[in-house]
Formats: structure tokens, C-alpha cells, sequence
């Protein structure tokens, strides 16, 4: 009985282990089959490549000139005296040659009668067109700036496509390493040598015999390093092939030297206050009401910041491939440590800026210098602007670049397509309100108010309290013209949902403006009323539509079925965190205070809980876009190729 009992048990497991073999030998056959289709359609695209290199480097190639070079040079090789034999034959020789080579251009030429341009440029003058439904221009120009912009296309294609081949090489060797361990520990546990016979099984499969992928690999160098890097094979393969970052031990050691200063200078700021009894003085409401919203916007950055730091930190842990989902350039994107060296470096600046604007002010010998003083806080933004606009490659310039980008998408929203940063960008700013009004405060409190003083009619100006409000809905018009032009491009209706969603959070802002300007009871119920809708919409769309979560049928109670972080709990506390934290939200809106505190420390107090929340649905949103990558094997970025064949268009239509 136990013998039969047994041999049961092992063809229930061998009878899985086929199922598991076939399902991965047919995803790796139909995953081949693809990637075979892409390089036929890549090899085209070489083809025209090439074709527009010759006719815009020798633009007067015509096909009757072409012609008649070959007839001339071939009427030519009938004039040597027959003396110089081995002259006449060499010549004859060079001749066939330069004939060959010009009836290679002729069909090369060929090639560009059957193609048109794809224009895929994103632009807001093509965003304009598109709406008005402007034709696009196709036709081919030979230029060198077009050339350029095909080879960078071709090449972002190529390297993408290579990536895919490597991760297809890396999928057969090491599914086959694991059925190889599978059997190993078979054998192990049941003493018998069943593992070569099913390894010889594996090995003449199709995920362990063919050798597709090697060769299109191959081809893909060498056509890489001929076309794109001029023939030079380290150049070609390390952008084929870009090297992990490695991590210095000199970013480390400098990011625990600013951390530290930043540690010692905070101390440093809180026995200063207490040893002067600053808070008990008369100057305190005057300091509170100027310098704190000058100082508080440099917090608020970087919290958001340290924040920022620890979602990659978790992301990493947790292997969320966060650098493929915003689409970074291998090898440019910043670890945690980079990240958190920015912080505590403006952290360490806007310390040293307000110890010495306190110490200015307390030391007689600088007190007359009152002007310098108030100077400070606008000379330390002006020099992180500088730092921020730098062109030198240095600080991190593709990070700041792409930073810049992001933020300039969504100024200009409605013009550009919107990828995952700029709308990640565009949340992250709905989070950083306060550090938006503290910039306004800039401008008013430099450019109309007394600084020199320290006196300003900000606070007194009902402009300046209507734009303080105005300048809150930015980030939510932005989010809302993002979902607009997303629904008009994907006709998705979710996007016209989340619209929606943002345009609640615009209404209830403009009507708090309004009950701030009249002080009407209407005002003040209306603004409570879409304040609550929006919080309740947000968190709900947080919760189920970002985070993925509130599945009723899921296996993990209330949550979703794959989860990245083992601990549940950890889900659920941050499910009530994102409730609790949308108060914070609410205050940004309506402007309740906490009595206990100065209305400027409690309205940081809960801009940072707000930034919080943010940095802990950073996480969530990510983890869940990686998951819905996963699911959709969704593992390369799509390039768009530059030309169209005219099969292809005629596929379409």
C-alpha cells in the first residue's frame, strides 16, 4: 500500500512538474517568436536608416545619374593599352566594384520611395494640430538634423530591443538552472537518477536548444557597433550594455557628514531660542508672521525630499523597479543615499542661514546691518535656483533635468502626452500647497513689502489673500488637465473619474475663497460640504484605484492578491494613516487652526503630515503600478520607430 501510495504521490509530482516545464518552454517559444517578428521590422527600419544616410550625405543621387556612371565607367574600361595587363586587370576589377556598390545605393534608394516619416514628436505645436485634426507631414526631408533625430530613435529602439534579448537569455538559463535543483533534490530525497534523463529531456526542448536569442543577439552588436558607434566595439557595447552604478563610499561618508551638521545645527538652533528667551520677546509675532514662511518652505522641501529617500530605499528592498517605471536612463538614476546627501545639504544651508540671521540680529556690532539680514533667506532660494538651473554636468544633471522637465509638463499640461512622472510629479505638488504659498509670500514680502524693516502688508492685502488661495488650486487645475488630455488621447472614462475627483478639490478651494472674501454662513456650509466630498473621493481613489486595495474577493483580506510587503498589517495601518492624514489635507482648504500653537506652526505642522502621507502613498502607488507591469509582462519601454513602410499603413487602414 505504501509503495502504491508513493508512486501516486510521484506522478501527481511529475505530472506538475510537465505542466510547469510546458507552461514556461511555450511562454519562452511565443516570447521568441516576437522578439523574431521585431527584428525582421528593425532590419527594415536599418534599411531606410541607411538609404537616408546616403541621400542626405550625397544628396544629388539620382537613379538616371546612377545609371549612367555605371555605362560610362564601364565604356571606360575598354581604353588601356593591352601592354599594362596587369593595370587594365586591376583597374577592371575597382570598376566592377564602384558598379556593385552603385547598384547597392540604386536599391537602397529604392527603399525610401516605399517609406514615410512617423512623426511621433510630442510638442504643443503638434498637440494643437492633432486637436484641429491637422494632417501630419510624412514626407521624407533629407536633412541632417532629421537624420540625427532618426538615428537617436533607431538607436533608444536597439538598446531597448537588446535588453529584451538579454532578459530572454537570462529567462532560459535560469529556468533551466531550476529544474535542474528541482531534480537534483529529487534525487536527493528519493535516491534515484532521475535527473539526467529528465535534463536530457530540457536540454533538447526549445528553451534549452534553441539558440535564437544568441544569434539575434549577435547581430543586433555588431549591426549596433557598424551603424551607431563608428565601428567601436567598447564604445558600442557599453551603451548596449550599461555598467551597474556603483555606490561611493564618498557619497556615503558625505551624506553622514551633512546629516550630522544637520543634527548638530538643529540642537544648536533650539538652545539658542531657549537660551535667549527669543519666543518671549517682542519681536517674536513679527518674526513669526515674516521669517518663519521664508524659512518653513526650505522644511517642506526637504521632508519631501527625505521622504522621497525612503521610497526608494523601500522600493529597492521590496524590488519595485521603480528607475524602468519613470523611465530613467540606465545608470542615471539616484539611490537613497544621493538623495538624502541633497537633503541634509539644504538642510545644513537653511540651518546656517537662520542661526545667522538670529546671530545678526542679537550681536550689536551687526544689528545695523538689519537690511543684509532679511536678505538672507531670499539669497539661499536664489542660490538653490542656480543650482537647480546649472547646465554644467555636475549635482546630478540628468536628474535635474528631468526634474525640470517634468515640472515644465506640468505647467504646460494640456500640450505635452502625459507619462507616469509628470502626473506623479503633478501629486506630489497638490502635497507641497504650503511650500507654494510660502514662494508667493516671496515675491510679495521682497517685492512690495518693507523688509528692510521687517514690516509687510501681505497679511493686510485682499490680493494677496485671494492669490493665496488662487495659487493652491494650481497643482489640482494641472492634475485636472492632465486627466483631460489623457481622456481625450485614451478615451479611458476612469481619466474623466479622476478628473472629476480634482475638479471637487478646485470647487471646495474656490469656495473658501469666497467665504474668506464675504464671511457668508452659505459660503462656509458650501465649502464644508465639497471639502468633504473631496476628501471621501480621494481617499477612496487612493485606496482602490492607486493602491490597488479594498478587493472584496482577494485571498488577503480586503486587499489584493499579490502583495510585495509580507506583513499585512502594514497595509492595513497604512490604509488608516492615509484616512487620518487627509485632516491635514482639509486644513490646506479650510484653514482651521489648533488653538494651543502660532497659526504659523500649526499651519507647517500640518503641511508635513500632509507630505507624510505623501511619502507613504509614494510607495503604495509604485508598488502597485510594478505589480500591474508584472501581471502584463510589461518589463520595456516602447519606442516608437521612425519610419513607415507602406504595408504597414496599408495594415492599418
Amino acid at each position: 500500500m505504501a509503495s502504491d501510495e508513493g508512486g501516486e504521490y510521484e506522478l501527481v509530482y511529475f505530472r506538475r512538474l510537465d505542466d510547469e516545464f510546458n507552461k514556461v518552454n511555450r511562454f519562452y517559444k511565443c516570447k521568441v517568436e516576437e522578439v523574431l517578428k521585431e527584428a525582421d521590422s528593425l532590419t527594415k527600419q536599418m534599411d531606410a536608416l541607411i538609404a537616408f544616410r546616403i541621400k542626405v550625405e550625397n544628396p544629388t543621387i539620382e537613379e538616371g545619374s546612377m545609371s549612367h556612371e555605371q555605362s560610362s565607367s564601364s565604356d571606360g574600361s575598354s581604353s588601356h593599352d593591352e601592354d599594362d595587363a596587369e593595370k587594365e586587370e586591376e583597374k577592371t576589377k575597382n570598376q566592377s566594384n564602384n558598379t556593385n556598390g552603385n547598384v547597392v545605393r540604386l536599391s537602397l534608394l529604392e527603399v525610401l520611395d516605399h517609406v514615410k516619416m512617423n512623426n511621433t514628436s510630442e510638442t504643443p505645436r503638434s498637440t494643437i494640430k492633432g486637436f484641429l485634426k491637422v494632417p501630419r507631414h510624412t514626407e521624407l526631408k533629407f536633412t541632417r538634423e532629421n537624420l540625427r533625430k532618426v538615428e537617436e530613435r533607431l538607436k533608444r529602439a536597439f538598446v531597448e530591443f537588446y535588453q529584451k534579448l538579454r532578459l530572454l537569455k537570462s529567462y532560459s538559463f535560469l529556468n533551466t538552472l531550476a529544474f535542474s535543483k528541482i531534480m537534483k533534490k529529487y534525487d536527493k530525497i528519493t535516491s534515484r537518477s532521475a535527473s539526467a534523463a529528465y535534463m536530457r529531456m530540457v536540454d533538447n526542448s526549445y528553451l534549452g536548444s534553441s539558440d535564437d536569442v544568441t544569434r539575434l543577439m549577435e547581430r543586433v552588436e555588431a549591426t549596433f557597433i557598424k551603424h551607431f558607434s563608428n565601428a567601436n566595439r567598447s564604445k558600442g557595447m557599453s551603451i548596449l550594455r550599461p555598467k551597474a552604478k556603483r555606490e561611493r563610499h564618498r557619497t556615503t561618508f558625505t551624506m553622514g557628514f551633512f546629516s550630522g551638521c544637520a543634527a548638530a545645527l538643529f540642537i544648536a538652533l533650539i538652545l539658542i531660542i531657549r537660551a535667549r528667551n527669543i519666543m518671549d520677546k517682542a519681536g517674536r509675532q513679527q518674526y513669526m508672521v515674516t521669517m518663519f514662511p521664508l524659512y518653513s518652505f526650505f522644511g517642506f522641501i526637504v521632508l519631501h525630499i527625505v521622504m522621497y529617500a525612503a521610497n526608494i530605499y523601500f522600493w529597492r528592498r521590496y524590488r519595485v523597479n521603480y528607475s524602468f517605471i519613470f523611465g530613467f536612463k540606465p545608470g542615471t538614476e539616484l539611490g537613497y543615499r544621493q538623495v538624502l546627501l541633497v537633503a541634509f545639504g539644504i538642510a545644513v544651508l537653511a540651518l546656517c542661514s537662520v542661526l545667522s540671521n538670529l546671530d545678526m540680529e542679537m550681536d550689536p556690532v551687526t544689528k545695523d546691518y538689519q537690511a543684509f539680514t532679511e536678505v538672507i533667506p531670499l539669497g539661499l532660494l536664489i542660490l538653490l535656483l542656480v543650482m537647480l538651473f546649472l547646465p554644467f554636468n555636475i549635482l546630478y544633471r540628468s536628474s535635474r533635468f528631468f526634474l525640470l522637465t517634468c515640472i515644465f509638463h506640468c505647467i504646460a499640461a494640456p500640450l505635452y502626452k502625459v507619462t507616469l512622472p509628470d502626473f506623479f510629479l503633478g501629486d506630489q505638488l497638490t502635497s507641497q500647497v504650503q511650500a507654494i504659498r510660502s514662494l508667493e509670500f516671496y515675491v510679495c514680502y521682497y517685492g512690495w513689502g518693507d523688509f528692510r524693516r521687517r514690516e509687510n502688508t501681505c497679511s493686510s492685502s485682499g490680493l494677496f489673500n485671494t492669490f493665496n488661495f488662487i495659487v493652491a488650486v494650481i497643482p489640482f487645475v494641472a492634475r485636472l488637465l492632465q486627466c483631460l488630455r489623457r481622456l481625450f488621447e485614451e478615451k479611458d472614462p476612469m481619466q474623466g473619474l479622476n478628473g472629476l475627483k480634482y475638479f471637487v478639490t478646485i470647487v471646495a478651494v474656490t469656495m473658501r475663497t469666497a467665504y474668506v472674501l464675504d464671511k457668508g454662513f452659505t459660503w462656509l456650509v458650501l465649502a464644508w460640504v465639497f471639502s468633504a466630498i473631496a476628501a471621501i473621493g480621494s481617499t477612496y481613489w487612493d485606496l482602490v484605484f492607486d493602491w490597488g486595495l479594498l478587493q472584496r474577493h482577494s485571498k488577503n483580506w480586503w486587499l489584493r492578491d499579490k502583495l510585495l510587503v509580507p506583513s499585512k498589517r502594514v497595509y492595513y495601518l497604512a490604509m488608516a494613516l492615509n484616512v487620518l492624514l487627509r485632516f491635514a489635507w482639509l486644513q490646506t482648504v479650510l484653514g482651521y487652526n489648533l488653538v494651543p500653537l502660532h497659526k504659523q506652526t500649526t499651519v507647517a505642522i500640518v503641511a508635513s503630515l500632509e507630505i507624510i502621507r505623501r511619502g507613504i502613498w509614494n510607495f503604495f502607488r509604485l508598488e502597485n503600478e510594478h505589480l500591474n507591469n508584472v501581471g502584463k509582462y510589461r518589463a520595456f519601454k516602447s519606442v516608437p520607430l521612425p519610419f513607415n513602410y507602406d504595408e504597414d499603413g496599408d495594415k492599418d487602414e
